[in-house]
């Protein structure tokens, strides 16, 4: 049976999952549930963003720890195990758009047009201060739905590195991209959710405006 060997001339501890991995290879089943429990609310979120759809989203994780614990084998230990169970669960939030977009393509490398532009130029200026505008919960809904309009490549680009926390290498790892392709695509969605989140403030302070005129 393969064993996770630590890296030549690593002075850390081992992650705690690579015990609980080595008890799940050991037959302790248990050792599996808590790897679940310990992430099955990040998978999630992640395929939520991802596929922007609840059951959808329920399916990818349930279907992404299941593909994980039947192919524990083939990890390693190269990478952390969350890394790779990652990896495995946007794998399969990319499949159920493919399969809900009967058949067409969702690629990371595909540049897709919105009304905006691939690329946003010139722009808007950001509201002085939305904190004063607006409450803490209405400004997550207002980013949440903001994130459900970037092009699939950038959100789900952005949903690793700035919604869950992974490193530029650790995204670049899981997405199988160069680590200057995961910069570039991080800094196309930070600028697209920049100009959509600076026109809806300008739409919403002039409604407000004119509002309080009449």
């Amino acid at each position: 049976m393969a064993t996770i060997q630590p890296t030549a001339g690593e002075l850390e501890p081992p992650h705690p999952d690579v015990a609980l991995v080595e008890r799940v290879r050991g037959g302790d089943v248990s050792a599996y549930d808590e790897l679940v429990r310990k992430y099955e609310r990040q998978l999630f979120r992640i395929a939520q963003h991802i596929t922007q759809n609840r059951e959808d989203a329920e399916d990818v994780m349930q279907d992404a720890f299941l593909k994980a614990y039947e192919k524990l084998e083939q990890f390693q230990g190269n990478s952390k195990f969350y890394t790779w169970l990652v990896r495995i669960a946007v794998n399969e939030s990319l499949m159920r758009l493919r399969k809900r977009r009967s058949g067409r393509m969702v690629s990371l490398d595909e540049d897709v047009e919105t009304e905006e532009g691939s690329v946003p130029r010139d722009l808007a200026d950001w509201d002085p201060d939305p904190e004063q505008n607006y409450s803490q919960t209405e400004l997550a809904e207002i980013l949440r739905k903001t994130i459900q309009g970037l092009p699939p490549g950038f959100r789900v680009v952005f949903t690793l590195r700035d919604v869950d926390g992974l490193s530029t290498e650790e995204t670049a790892e899981t997405l199988g991209l160069s680590v200057p392709a995961v910069k570039s695509r991080l800094l196309r969605a930070r600028l697209q959710l920049r100009e959509r989140l600076s026109r809806y403030f300008k739409r919403r302070k002039a409604s407000t405006t004119s509002g309080g005129s009449k």
